[in-house]
């Protein structure tokens, strides 16, 4: 019973600094996934404080899990992971039956469960919780009142550290689609239908039927055609029509048109700007911005922003912040998962991605091109 106990306690613990750990690393994330279930419930008065109540519930998630895996503070720990799951388990219950958010986010962007999936999830996770609660006397800690605060300490220092850094940045783990070295265009392109046209003919000598291709038939050879009857003709398909798994992401020019394949499939070096709100990005960051775009100018290299924003806002944005760069439109929340920062920069090349920058890191042209512009 001692040992199924310890295994309860380290497992619970393990999987609650697991989730604490991956909404850390994506502050950004866990702020979106908890406005749209305030949107989903009629909260929306609450969603201001999404990004503060997201690092909330994740730094308490992740003490809560160390305390567990360490044994320090058992009694609190104990009642803190009781009131988690049991609220937690009754909301993804209804969650499940009513589906107002698909995605749960219990795990960030790393582990993509449904409600049900995660619903299940907290019924086995709450199984361990039981008989933690259950021997919950019996848990020993020998530390000193220091080390357990000490240990604690340093946990919530940690966690902070991770929310604060991929917040002012970008994720320390990147777990997005739009992540380095991804070929982004099998993300967002939908897969073209292939098919091939076959001409059946029949050999008056055989009386076999036999398939050519307009490649294969032997025409060259007089004897052979000579006893070939043309029969009739049919198309086969060699490759069927895939949707795009990320079937929202459409690049829209301002007179309507699907830029999507030009600029993601740009066999050359292509940068994207991702402002998935204009009335809300950071305006000061083209002081960079434009001579880096005038920079891509004169290398004829492709430079051009996507936001979610209307073209009404962007006329407005292009007015204040005096640029040329050319924009277009792309689903708010598609946006949203290309890059955690608004705005920010993507590099492009062939259709997979390079690299990414967050406007408090943007790079000098110099730097980008010596690392990767250069042959």
């Amino acid at each position: 019973m001692k040992n199924l106990r310890l295994i309860s306690r380290v497992i619970v613990g393990l999987i609650f600094m697991f989730s604490g750990f991956v909404k850390g690393v994506d502050p950004l994330g866990s702020a979106y996934k908890y406005h749209d279930y305030f949107v989903a419930f009629h909260l929306d008065f609450l969603s201001p404080f999404v990004l503060y109540l997201g690092i909330l519930l994740c730094v308490l998630e992740f003490m809560i899990g160390l305390a567990l895996v360490t044994g320090v503070k058992m009694r609190l720990a104990t009642i803190l992971v009781t009131i988690f799951m049991v609220f937690f388990t009754i909301l993804t219950f209804i969650l499940a039956l009513t589906n107002p958010v698909s995605d749960c986010g219990c795990f960030g962007d790393a582990l993509i469960l449904t409600n049900w999936e995660t619903f299940f999830k907290n019924i086995i996770i709450m199984i361990f919780v039981i008989i933690i609660i259950v021997g919950r006397k019996k848990f020993k800690n020998k530390l000193p009142q220091a080390s357990e605060f000490s240990i604690l300490l340093i946990g919530v220092i940690v966690i902070l550290f991770v929310n604060i850094y991929s917040y002012r940045h970008l994720p320390l783990i990147d777990f997005l689609p739009w992540k380095k070295g991804n070929v982004i265009a099998e993300k967002v392109l939908p897969t073209p239908e292939k098919s091939e046209v076959f001409l059946i003919y029949k050999n008056t000598e055989t009386g076999k039927d036999v398939e050519y291709t307009s490649k294969t038939l032997p025409y060259q050879d007089t004897v052979l055609m000579a006893k070939l009857a043309f029969k009739e003709q049919k198309k086969k398909i060699t490759q069927e029509y895939k949707e795009a798994p990320i079937h929202d992401f459409i690049i829209t020019s301002d007179s309507g048109a699907d830029m999507t394949q030009q600029f993601i499939q740009n066999p050359g070096f292509q940068f994207l700007l991702i402002a998935h709100d204009l009335r809300k990005a950071d305006q000061d960051i083209f002081e960079k911005i434009n001579p880096f775009t005038a920079e891509c100018k004169q290398k004829n290299i492709s430079f051009v922003i996507l936001t979610g924003s209307s073209f009404d806002v962007v006329r407005v944005f292009k007015a204040q912040t005096h640029t040329s760069i050319d924009f277009y439109t792309v689903d708010e929340t598609a946006l949203k998962s290309v890059v955690r920062s608004n705005p920010g920069l993507v590099l492009l090349h062939n259709g997979v991605v390079i690299d990414k920058w967050h406007y408090n890191d943007f790079p000098a042209f110099e730097k980008v091109e010596k690392k990767y512009l250069k042959p």
